[in-house]
């Protein structure tokens, strides 16, 4: 990781957000992430922890993807595309949802946000990008529907922590808002303004705190990005980058693609059953697949905790005892939790080790310790 200037060239790999610059000039280290360069830190990994935490931190986002689906059908066809029901959900309101493939594996997941009767905007991740958009427009086919991919046209600002309401009520140039903020439910969007640029503004966010992501033309990114960061300024607002935006959703016991979810893993068995709608009424693409579910015996995803400083990471194996041969887990996601301070990590072991309280070994650079297997999330935030 190392920290890029503003001459940085781009390689034909390598894309860089709108707000590159703004990054550059804090200072930030960068990363790969998914062909982005994007920040990894500015300071330290635990102080921007913290700060969102105990008041706020401000992420970039936009390497993420937004697929703009849009006509007359467009609540049936997402009721078919995705593996919840879409169709159902209110004006301006948010959902989380799967793309499943034919086998019943995790394509992607996403966010799903109703802009109007017939207008929604999915929110893919960045790796999967293309994929999901592919899958999206395969599906299309026998619907009134239009699926349009517009990331490159989006810049994505996040604002999380106990303090990010009373930032962006602060930011000069935010009017015209659908809501007023403090009563705006969770999983919720509206429309607002930006020194008359059009703005979404959504109360959800990847940090297991109260937050706010703000959808806006990637051109006026740098404006928001700055005024933010001005009325943030006396309610201890950090830029924040993707290492500790990895540890605060492992706290919040999220999952992230790559890790807990794959091509080859079951909503089920990463505790996402319940995002999979099963009424008889709705067919879906993997509906069959689902409703088969994993084979026997397969891997289910829990959650583990651990005494002292030494955190299992992902891919360290999991064992039943601390002289079996064979591995009956692996670790997917796994750190030292900075604002619990004692090891987190989320694991998938087989059903017989699932059972909460369960007492494991995690195979640490050669050392088997001992972990217990606990409830997801790890970390809650007081409402």
């Amino acid at each position: 990781m190392t920290s890029a200037d503003s001459t940085t060239p781009a390689s034909s790999t390598e894309r860089f957000s709108p707000l590159h610059q703004a990054h550059v000039d804090a200072g930030a280290s960068f990363t790969d992430f998914a062909g982005w360069q994007m920040p990894v830190r500015y300071s330290s990994d635990l102080a921007e922890h913290h700060a969102v935490r105990n008041q706020a931190g401000l992420f970039d986002l936009s390497h993420m993807a937004e697929i703009l689906v849009d006509g007359p059908d467009a609540g049936a066809y997402l009721d078919y595309a995705l593996a919840g029901k879409l169709s159902v959900i209110e004006l301006w309101q948010a959902k989380y949802s799967l793309l499943l493939n034919e086998n019943g594996g995790i394509i992607d997941d996403l966010v799903v946000y109703r802009l109007d009767e017939t207008r929604f905007l999915v929110v893919a991740n960045a790796g999967n990008r293309f994929a999901a958009f592919d899958a999206l427009l395969a599906r299309a086919v026998d619907f009134d529907v239009a699926v349009v991919d517009q990331s490159d046209d989006y810049a994505l600002i996040a604002v999380q922590g106990p303090n990010a309401l009373a930032i962006l009520d602060a930011t000069a140039g935010v009017t015209d808002l659908g809501y007023d903020l403090r009563f705006m439910k969770y999983y919720r969007i509206t429309d607002a303004l930006f020194r008359g640029h059009t703005l979404l503004v959504a109360r959800t966010g990847y940090t297991g705190e109260d937050g706010f992501e703000l959808y806006l033309a990637a051109e006026h990114a740098r404006e928001l990005w700055d005024a933010l960061m001005s009325a943030g300024d006396e309610h201890g607002l950090v830029s924040a980058g993707l290492a500790s935006r990895d540890t605060l959703r492992l706290e919040a016991g999220m999952p992230l693609y790559g890790h807990e979810l794959t091509l080859t893993t079951f909503p089920a068995q990463a505790g996402l059953g319940k995002v999979v709608n099963l009424n008889k009424e709705n067919d879906f693409v993997g509906r069959a697949a689902s409703v088969a579910g994993p084979a026997a015996g397969a891997s289910v995803l829990v959650g583990l905790i651990a005494a002292g400083k030494r955190a299992g990471r992902a891919d360290y194996a999991i064992f039943r005892s601390l002289d079996a041969e064979t591995a009956d887990g692996v670790i997917t996601s796994g750190a030292l939790s900075p604002t619990l301070g004692y090891p987190i990590a989320m694991a998938y072991v087989t059903p017989d080790l699932a059972r909460l309280g369960t007492e494991v070994y995690v195979d640490v650079r050669g050392t088997r310790l001992p972990a217990t297997v606990t409830s997801l999330p790890f970390y809650k935030r007081v409402k």
